[in-house]
């Protein structure tokens, strides 16, 4: 494995154990700052959107536009894309929405006296309905990464972002089962290890297939699996705990942060 193979899944191990410190703010804070989570929520789709379109989506289409000309290749640009979006849909349709709690002010108006075999079930369906989620952004954050070490770097810190408020949601209702703090702990931190997991399968399996335009391919492909996520996930939950307009302030300001670091760098 070579130097940006390995800076990629280091990032993205890095972004997948941000779930552990959404169980970690979950014991010292007993209610979460709602108006600090709509802006980081805000801020990581507005990183994910604009680096989705401006960067991988446009690159995608450049490379397969110059192999295959331009209807071909816009063509086969925006099927890539389209196919990412219809991949993360497909498993969100697998785990329905009942096992893939993000409420985190729900879990943390949980009490330690509600029936306890109820709050382990709870906690451990969403580590695995967590966890399978991870797994594609896994893929897209070490596609990224291996791609363009800045870029990987801005998608690594949406996605751990994003991770955080996951973690409360898994960890908050193991430790009222349980009364074990390591046990939350745990639950939350093996949810994330799916990112990794799905970073080194994705170079395994891709490694035999590179080449500039099958990369272009998947670059489209993350672009849809990230535009997804932040539609789809990421700006509903931002309004939900937003007081005003904190989820828009916190989705430009993450536009403009990502616009600053592709222009410097």
């Amino acid at each position: 494995m070579n130097y940006d193979a390995v800076y990629a899944l280091l990032l993205t191990a890095l972004a997948g154990c941000a779930t552990g410190i959404g169980s970690t703010v979950a014991y010292f804070t007993r209610h979460t700052h709602k108006k600090l989570l709509s802006i980081a929520l805000g801020f990581s789709a507005g990183v994910m959107i604009y680096i989705s379109f401006v960067e991988l989506y446009s690159q995608a289409n450049e490379i397969l536009t110059k192999s295959h000309g331009k209807l071909m290749g816009g063509a086969s640009a925006a099927v890539s894309f389209f196919g990412g979006m219809l991949l993360i849909a497909a498993i969100d349709f697998l785990v329905p929405s009942y096992e893939n709690p993000h409420e985190v002010g729900m879990v943390e108006e949980m009490q330690p006296t509600a029936a306890v075999p109820q709050l382990h079930r709870l906690g451990t369906l969403a580590a695995i309905a967590i966890g399978i989620h991870n797994f594609p952004e896994g893929i897209a954050t070490f596609i990224a990464s291996i791609t363009n070490h800045t870029i990987g770097l801005s998608v690594a810190v949406a996605v751990a972002l994003h991770n955080i408020p996951e973690g409360i949601s898994i960890s908050v209702p193991i430790y009222f089962a349980t009364g074990s703090r390591k046990k939350a702990f745990f639950y939350s931190f093996l949810s994330g290890l799916s990112e990794p997991l799905g970073a080194i399968l994705s170079y395994l399996a891709l490694q035999p297939l590179i080449t500039v335009e099958f990369m272009a391919l998947i670059f489209a492909a993350v672009a849809g699996i990230m535009v997804f996520i932040s539609l789809d996930q990421l700006i509903p939950h931002a309004k939900k705990y937003s007081q005003g307009h904190q989820s828009v302030y916190g989705l430009i300001g993450g536009m403009a942060a990502m616009a600053v670091i592709l222009i410097l760098f």
